[in-house]
């Protein structure tokens, strides 16, 4: 997901009937750092922003196994993901390397 992406879906997921928290204390905490890490300049990265994708890549990596595409009825499964930054539904982005 882009950061746009993240902090829209991080805004929706966040606001509900009851409550309405501030959009930058929107989602789960490891998914504002990722949105902080996306608005980062690569040069600009630091040892915890590194570290704490790794644990984005491994939490994703255990969810989302080779064999394992989502269908009806797992929106739950795919929206735990989304919170992370991660759609399981949109293609792979080009990274050219």
């Amino acid at each position: 997901m882009t950061s746009d992406e993240l902090a829209a879906w991080l805004r929706t997921e966040s606001a509900g009937e009851a409550t309405e928290t501030e959009p930058d204390h929107s989602g789960p905490e490891l998914g504002r750092r990722v949105l902080r890490i996306l608005q980062k300049r690569r040069t600009d990265l630091e040892d915890d922003d590194i570290r704490a994708m790794y644990k984005v890549v491994d939490r994703v990596t255990a969810q989302r196994r080779e064999d394992l595409e989502p269908v009806a009825g797992q929106a739950h499964w795919r929206h735990g993901l989304m919170n992370i930054g991660h759609d399981p539904l949109k293609p792979p982005r080009d990274t050219g390397r």
